[in-house]
């Protein structure tokens, strides 16, 4: 396998792989033609060492453009943006909102995800024999509490910064379909994260990349 060099952007990664499917959704938004090509879980290709070359982390997605290489799914987009469409409200260039929107997308790496992956991993990926309730409960309790952050700042709200829709909404838009889709454990009710989930849900891009079966 090696880095292909074409006219199209590529990305390679799964379809079911959350940071995946926020760059195809943002392509979508960007009206962006983009392939994807399997890699990942059971594709594997990540651990072979021309993936290892466009990415030593062995992980999804690696975006190649031409001669261009690019890692981390938050950088993606921005790149996307600023290459194909700079002009785009997905990336507002005013320094308060871009700003703002930055805040979410450092908040989902550096604390949403985190404390995501064992509720997600302990429901979607493990058999129902061997799941371990309790603790999956109590995981359930830790994501709820940053949830609550996110109702809260949507009060009187329908984007997450500004009055359009940003990569900010992409984001933990992806993230939020997770959390609306795991089923078996008590969850709160967050009125102002369900009104704002429901809007994002309606866009094609969503519909397109993120609305399949939770797997």
């Amino acid at each position: 396998m090696t880095a292909p060099t074409t006219d199209k952007p590529r990305i390679w990664g799964r379809a079911n792989s959350v940071n995946v499917q926020k760059v195809m959704w943002c392509s979508h938004e960007l009206g962006l033609t983009v392939e994807r090509i399997d890699a990942g879980m059971q594709h594997g290709r990540t651990q072979d060492a021309d993936y290892l070359a466009m990415n030593p982390n062995a992980r999804v997605p690696t975006l190649v453009d031409r001669d261009f290489v690019l890692w981390e799914s938050n950088s993606i987009m921005r790149y996307l943006v600023l290459q194909f469409a700079p002009a785009s409200s997905l990336y507002p260039a005013e320094p308060r909102i871009r700003a703002g929107l930055e805040r979410w997308l450092d908040w989902s790496l550096s604390t949403l995800q985190p404390a995501e992956r064992p509720l997600f991993w302990g429901i979607v990926r493990t058999a129902p024999e061997k799941r371990d309730m309790a603790a999956l409960q109590a995981a359930t309790e830790a994501v709820a509490q940053l949830w609550r952050i996110l109702d809260s700042h949507l009060a009187g709200r329908t984007y997450l910064e500004g009055e359009q829709f940003t990569l900010a909404d992409i984001t933990l838009g992806a993230y939020a379909r997770r959390w609306f889709g795991i089923e078996g454990v008590d969850k709160p009710v967050l009125p102002n994260l369900r009104r704002w989930y429901d809007g994002i849900a309606a866009r094609s891009g969503f519909q397109v990349y993120v609305a399949q079966p939770l797997s």
